[in-house]
C-alpha cells in the first residue's frame, strides 16, 4: 500500500459522512426559542450540545426529543514505548484494569457509566497480556501491544487500518442496538505518550508543548517521556495530512479504534462525546481522514494534559468543563452526557407545557396559581424585622469548623482507589470537602438538594416551569423566593437567612440562584450590573468587604442582601452552597472576604469548573453543579481500592493535589 491507501470499508464509511441536516437544526432552534421564551441564548454551550445531538439524529423537536441512549466503550491496548519507563505503572496494569472493569467493577469507568446511565463494554484491542478468562471482554486483538515507536513505526499500516476498521465495526454494532450517543474511553499504559506524538505531528507543535504527566509521573520520568516523543517523531517523520500514517508510526491500537468509532458514528449520524486528551488525539486522526466527522463530536472537558487544548483548538471544539482530569475512562464525557439528559428533559417538559398552555413572556405567576410539583413559593414579608449588628456577629462568629481529620481520611481513601493519584482532579477535592462537611470519610452517596432561587416581585410561569423541570432531572426541589423592593436591605437579609436556615436543617446541598428581577430582562443582566459595580477590570474585588454594600446600585441592595443572608445561614448549618450565575458568584466572593470561615462550604461552579458560557440565571448552573457533587460522591463511595481490585499501584511518589475554585 502507498502512504495514502486505505481499505474499502474505511473509504465507504468516509463517503457516507455528510453534514448534519440544516433543516432539522433550524427547526429545532425555532422550537427551542419558543419553549424557553427566547432565553435559550443564555444557555451557552448547553444549547449547543443539545443542538448538536438533535441535528445529528435529525430531530426537529416538534414532537419532543428522544432521550439519548448511551453506550460507553473502553478500548484497551498496550504500547511498546512504555518499556522506556514513560509511565508510573507497569505494563500488566492494562490487563488488571480490564479485570477491574468486568470482574471487580470498581473502576472510574464503572462509576461514571452508571452515573450517566450508559451501558459499558470493554474491548481488548491489543493488550500485552492475554486476558482469556475475563467474562464479557470483547476480543478484537490486533497484536500483543505496539512496537517501541522510538525505534521505528509503532505498527504496520495494515494494522493501523485494521484498528480503524474495528472501531467502525464497534460503532456499527452499537448503532444496531439503538444507541445514538457513544462515549469512547481507553486504557493503555503509555497511551498519553502516543497521543502527545499524534498531537505534535498533526498540530505541528513541539513535543514539550503537548507532553504532560499522564499518570502523574515524576519530573525525571516526564523528561524521558518528552525525549521519547521527540525521538519517535524524528525517527518516523509521520505525514500530518495522512491520519493512517500518523497512527501507524506513533499511535496505538486503541486510539485507532476510537478514530474508527468516530468515523462509523458520523456515517450513521450518531453523536460521539469526546473525553480527554487521548480521545482528542484519536479525533485528530479521524478528522484528517474525514473532516466532516467533527460535526458529530461533542467535547466534554479540558484534560490536564497540555496537549489537550491544542488538539481541541485544531478540531475547532470548545470544552464544557475544566476539572483537571487525567483519566481516560469516559469520566468527563459521562458528565456532559448527563448534562445532555438534563437539557433534553427540560426541553420536553417545556414543549409539553407550551403545547398545553399558550404562554408568553408576559404570563406572570399569581398568588392563586397552583404550585408545580417540586416548586414552592415564598413571598418576602411586608413587615420590617429587627436586624442588628449582633445578628450579623452571631452568624459570623459561630461558623462551624470543617472536620480536617475526615478530609484527611477521605484523601487517603482517594489515593488508594484504583486510579492514578489525583487523576480525578477537582472532583476529588469536592469529595474531600464533602467529607469534611459531613465529618465522615465516605459521606452519604445520595444527598438531598434544594434550589433557593430569588426572583422579583413577579416572575413568569414559563420560568418556574423551566427551573422546576431542570431541578426534577437532578432529583431536587425548588423554593422560589419573591423579593420586595420597598423594604430595607436588612429585611432582605433576614428573609434569605430564614429561608436558608429552614432548608439547611434537612438538606446538605443548597443551590443559591437569582432570576432576572424583571422577566423581560435579557439573560445576564444582573451579572453584568454587579460586575460593573463591584469588580475591577481584572475580575478582582474592587472594594473592602465591609464597604462594598455602599457601592451597590440601590435597587440591587435587596438582591445582594438576600443572597448573603442565605449563604451565611446555610454555611453556618454545614450545608454545601452550590452557586449559580456570575451574580451569585460575585456576592459569594464578597461574603467569603467578609467571613473566610464560610469558604469551605461554598462551591464556585462557574467559570472555574463549568465553562459553558451560561448567562441565564434561575439555577441552571447550580443544578449542573449538583451533578458534579453527585459524581464526586459516587467516586468516593463506589470506586474500589487497589487492594480490592488487585491493580498495581504507582511506581512514582504521589504529587500533591489541587484545590478547586480558589
Amino acid at each position: 500500500m502507498n502512504s495514502q491507501e486505505t481499505s474499502p470499508l474505511i473509504a465507504a464509511i468516509i463517503d457516507e459522512i455528510c453534514p448534519p441536516g440544516e433543516d432539522a437544526r433550524n427547526a429545532m432552534e425555532v422550537n427551542l426559542a419558543h419553549c424557553l421564551q427566547g432565553s435559550d441564548d443564555g444557555w451557552g454551550e448547553l444549547r449547543e450540545i443539545l443542538l448538536r445531538f438533535t441535528s445529528a439524529t435529525g430531530q426537529d423537536g416538534v414532537m419532543g426529543i428522544e432521550p439519548p441512549k448511551k453506550c460507553t466503550l473502553i478500548l484497551c491496548a498496550d504500547h511498546g514505548v512504555a518499556s522506556l519507563g514513560v509511565s508510573a505503572y507497569p505494563g500488566e496494569t492494562t490487563a488488571q484494569m480490564a479485570q477491574n472493569y468486568l470482574i471487580s467493577q470498581g473502576a472510574a469507568a464503572n462509576v461514571f457509566a452508571d452515573f450517566a446511565g450508559s451501558d459499558l463494554s470493554v474491548v481488548d484491542m491489543g493488550m500485552a497480556t492475554m486476558a482469556e478468562n475475563i467474562p464479557g471482554l470483547l476480543n478484537r486483538r490486533i497484536a500483543a501491544g505496539t512496537q517501541n515507536m522510538t525505534e521505528g513505526a509503532a505498527m504496520t499500516r495494515e494494522q493501523a487500518i485494521r484498528a480503524v476498521e474495528i472501531g467502525i465495526e464497534l460503532a456499527e454494532a452499537c448503532i444496531e442496538k439503538g444507541y445514538n450517543v457513544i462515549l469512547p474511553g481507553e486504557m493503555g499504559i503509555g497511551n498519553t505518550t502516543a497521543s502527545a506524538a499524534i498531537c505534535a505531528a498533526i498540530c505541528d507543535a513541539p513535543a514539550k508543548m503537548v507532553t504532560g504527566r499522564g499518570t502523574n509521573i515524576s519530573d525525571e520520568r516526564l523528561q524521558k517521556k518528552i525525549a521519547a516523543v521527540e525521538k519517535a517523531l524524528a525517527v518516523n517523520n509521520p505525514d500530518p495530512t495522512d491520519g493512517l500514517d500518523v497512527l501507524a508510526k506513533v499511535g496505538g491500537f486503541e486510539l485507532g479504534g476510537i478514530a474508527g468509532i468516530i468515523l462509523g458514528a458520523a456515517a450513521s449520524r450518531v453523536t460521539v462525546i469526546l473525553d480527554g486528551f487521548n480521545t482528542g488525539a484519536a479525533a485528530l486522526i479521524a478528522a484528517t481522514l474525514a473532516p466532516g466527522c467533527v460535526d458529530y463530536l461533542i467535547p466534554s472537558q479540558l484534560s490536564a494534559e497540555p496537549g489537550a487544548k491544542i488538539a481541541l483548538d485544531q478540531l475547532g471544539l470548545t470544552p464544557c468543563l475544566n476539572l483537571r482530569l487525567r483519566l481516560g475512562e469516559a469520566c468527563g464525557s459521562s458528565l456532559v452526557a448527563d448534562f445532555l439528559d438534563g437539557a433534553v428533559a427540560v426541553y420536553n417538559a417545556m414543549d409539553e407545557y407550551c403545547t398545553e398552555i399558550e404562554t408568553t413572556p408576559n404570563d406572570i405567576v399569581e398568588d392563586t396559581e397552583e404550585d408545580l410539583d417540586n416548586v414552592t413559593r415564598e413571598r418576602m414579608p411586608s413587615d420590617i424585622p429587627i436586624v442588628t449588628d449582633r445578628t450579623f456577629d452571631f452568624y459570623l462568629s459561630t461558623m462551624p469548623e470543617i472536620d480536617r481529620a475526615a478530609m484527611r481520611r477521605a484523601g487517603e481513601r482517594l489515593l488508594n482507589l484504583a486510579k492514578p493519584p489525583y487523576s480525578l482532579g477537582y472532583l476529588e477535592e469536592i469529595a474531600k470537602e464533602l467529607a469534611g462537611i459531613a465529618g465522615e470519610e465516605r459521606p452519604l452517596s445520595a444527598a438531598n438538594f434544594t434550589l433557593l432561587c430569588f426572583a422579583g416581585k413577579k416572575n413568569a410561569l414559563w420560568q418556574e416551569k423551566m427551573i422546576g423541570s431542570l431541578a426534577e432531572y437532578a432529583q431536587g426541589d425548588v423554593v422560589m423566593a419573591s423579593l420586595r423592593f420597598n423594604l430595607p436591605p436588612t429585611a432582605a437579609f433576614d428573609f434569605g437567612r430564614g429561608l436558608a436556615e429552614d432548608i439547611s436543617f434537612n438538606t446538605p446541598l443548597i443551590g443559591v440562584a437569582l432570576c432576572e428581577m424583571k422577566p423581560q430582562d435579557p439573560p445576564g443582566t444582573l451579572s453584568q450590573r454587579l460586575r460593573k459595580a463591584l469588580l475591577n477590570k481584572d475580575n478582582t474585588l474592587r472594594y473592602p468587604p465591609d464597604e462594598f454594600l455602599a457601592h451597590i446600585p440601590k435597587d440591587l441592595k435587596i438582591v445582594v442582601s438576600a443572597v448573603m443572608g442565605a449563604i451565611i445561614a446555610a454555611t453556618r448549618n454545614s450545608s454545601l452552597v452550590i452557586l449559580d450565575s456570575e451574580a451569585t458568584d460575585i456576592i459569594a466572593r464578597y461574603t467569603e472576604a467578609l467571613n473566610p470561615s464560610c469558604r469551605p462550604y461554598i462551591l464556585h461552579v462557574a467559570p472555574s469548573l463549568i465553562q459553558m458560557n451560561i448567562t441565564v440565571g434561575g439555577g441552571i448552573l447550580s443544578i449542573l453543579g449538583r451533578r458534579l457533587v453527585d459524581a464526586a460522591l459516587a467516586i468516593i463511595n463506589d470506586m474500589k481500592t487497589f487492594d480490592e481490585t488487585g491493580v498495581a499501584t504507582s511506581l512514582d511518589v504521589a504529587r500533591g493535589g489541587e484545590v478547586y475554585g480558589r
